[in-house]
């Protein structure tokens, strides 16, 4: 039992690692313009090349006030003193799996890398 809790937790882990990496490609292949207010808050449809579910800041916001969401902030700590979301919690991507155990198990864990 604790191995499948820990390949279910290895495999969150490695989602947040590719959704930054994505996130990345995606924003410098993109020219800045077609970045807008709009496109924040519509429900993506799409689905993305790497299989990990996408939420708006519309969805993250309701889901935040509902209770049934995290946000888990992956940046380095200089990177989390500059700025981060409101009541994020600080794990690192070096950090991730030595600290699995501190992430809810009844909650959408999100996480965000820029």
């Amino acid at each position: 039992m604790r191995l499948l809790i820990s390949l279910v937790f290895v495999i969150l882990g490695a989602f947040a690692l590719i959704s930054c990496n994505s996130a990345e490609k995606l924003a410098s292949q993109k020219p800045a313009a077609n970045l807008n207010a709009s496109t924040a808050t519509t429900p993506q449809t799409k689905a993305t090349d790497d299989g990990v579910r996408r939420v708006t800041t519309a969805e993250l916001r309701d889901l935040l006030s509902k209770g049934q969401a995290v946000v888990i902030d992956v940046r380095n700590e200089a990177s989390w003193k500059t700025g981060h979301i409101r009541g994020a919690k600080l794990i690192p991507t070096n950090e991730f799996l030595n600290r699995i155990n501190e992430l809810p198990r009844d909650k959408m864990i999100v996480t965000y890398c820029s």
